[in-house]
């Protein structure tokens, strides 16, 4: 009763006094889901051939670059033809400046990447963009049952959330039923109190970062802290990689099903997890592409760059924006019967990358599943100092043998050639500023060398 209270009723007034238009778009976003292929494509063609007569408009940096281009929006015959316009990337953006913003935008909020892969970000988000991401991320919510309302506990390291911590937002939480612990401190004083506090508010989903939630079901497990009783219905990760033995360990721990979204504060939320399994690309407003190192889009199957043009950022524009994530679209329909485009072998960032002692770039992934064999690996972190000095520093649940470490060098070896590998023991490591966990860190500039 309380939940539908809150999601029909006191969200919706809150989403009104902020102006979003976030309950209407969910509804449209719940029928749209089921159209079929065609009628899903005609309706992304007619708003992308809306939104680029929109910025062509009102955006001074896309006025004068279509200008330059002799190119005449609002006349796609196909949304493949989107790859006529040049990419944008974090470079562009902040060289742009003001220039990206719509001389008819609404009130606009600054918003910041957390810079992990090197290159932070800031931009403006409207309130259409924000209704948006909303309406998609509570559409894909109600595909596991759950709703707004319902008890959700969310282990989060985002300075935004963070610091907004003020008494309105605090009583909005409360009355929402979220509760926020942060990811920033996870050593295991941290982490029991957590498992106190989820075990007193006993909520019916999760939400955060999977290497937060794997660390404090590593840590309930090690202690014999049994949390598959509590009536949690999912858990929800995101913003990191999910890797197999963390989705295992946390549907395990908390006895609910594990998933997975994928987006970000740039690009907007992108895809998410249904109960089926498939990675449903929010199409209705985000366009997704996946280029080659050249640029050149790739066929559904094969492994890229993702590439988004988000529809609802025609006051500050998103497009052909590089994520420098690696991707690929998925060939099939998902059974559960949504038309809605798959992303599949989402494989991290394009900046995932070290290089060898001959010269020869690889993804970390390689030496990742060298550490994934070993059970008694809590953490871990990959720091290549140079071409030819790597250090490994390693979180143990309990002592390490002298077999696996001859199993660790001899297989970075094999993948590294003639290196000084480090192998560093610790009670624990560091996040990055936005709570993140950075598997690999290269201060050699290794890269997917894009053109």
């Amino acid at each position: 009763m309380y939940t539908k209270l809150v999601s029909s009723v006191l969200f919706p007034i809150h989403e009104l006094i902020k102006r979003h238009s976030s309950v209407s778009l969910r509804r449209e976003l719940e029928a749209s889901q089921w159209f079929n292929q065609d009628k899903l494509a005609a309706m992304q063609l007619a708003k992308l051939n809306q939104f680029m007569v929109n910025i062509a408009q009102h955006v001074p940096y896309y006025r004068a670059l279509f200008q330059e281009l002799d190119f005449v929006p609002g006349q796609f015959k196909s949304v493949v033809e989107l790859a006529n316009l040049p990419l944008l990337d974090k470079a562009k953006i902040r060289q742009a400046g003001s220039l990206l913003q719509a001389d008819n935008a609404g009130p606009l909020t600054l918003f910041n990447t957390g810079g992990s892969s090197g290159q932070p970000l800031q931009f403006m988000v409207g309130k259409q963009r924000k209704s948006h991401d909303v309406a998609a991320k509570w559409r894909a919510t109600r595909w596991w049952d759950v709703d707004i309302g319902d008890k959700e506990l969310v282990v989060w390291g985002s300075p935004i959330e963070l610091g907004a911590q003020d008494h309105l937002k605090q009583w909005r939480d409360r009355v929402f039923r979220s509760r926020l612990l942060p990811a920033f401190a996870m050593s295991d004083q941290h982490i029991k109190g957590y498992i106190n506090e989820i075990i007193d508010y006993a909520p019916t989903m999760l939400f955060g970062y999977p290497s937060s939630l794997a660390l404090i079901a590593r840590y309930a497990k090690r202690h014999q802290i049994d949390l598959s009783t509590l009536g949690i219905k999912v858990a929800f990760v995101t913003s990191e990689r999910l890797f197999e033995n963390q989705k295992a360990l946390i549907s395990e721990v908390f006895n609910c099903p594990v998933a997975n979204g994928y987006g970000g504060r740039d690009a907007g939320f992108i895809a998410h997890q249904c109960p089926h399994g498939g990675m449903h690309i929010s199409a209705e407003d985000i366009i997704v592409e996946i280029v080659d190192k050249l640029g050149n889009p790739l066929p559904a199957g094969e492994i890229g760059e993702v590439v988004v043009t988000h529809l609802a950022t025609a006051e500050f524009p998103f497009v052909r924006y590089r994520t420098g994530d690696l991707a690929c679209l998925g060939t099939d329909l998902c059974p559960c019967g949504r038309h809605l485009p798959l992303l599949e072998s989402i494989e991290g960032r394009t900046t995932d990358f070290v290089l060898a002692a001959d010269g020869t770039t690889m993804h970390a992934l390689s030496l990742i599943y060298v550490l994934r064999e070993l059970a008694n690996v809590a953490e871990f972190k990959i720091i290549q100092e140079s071409q030819f000095h790597t250090r490994l520093l390693l979180v143990m649940q309990s002592d390490i043998d002298n077999a696996s470490i001859d199993f660790i060098r001899r297989n970075f070896h094999q993948r590294l050639g003639d290196i000084q590998l480090d192998i560093e023991f610790v009670s624990q490591i560091p996040r990055e500023k936005s709570g993140k966990f950075k598997y690999v860190e290269s201060k050699v500039g290794a890269t997917w060398d894009y053109a």
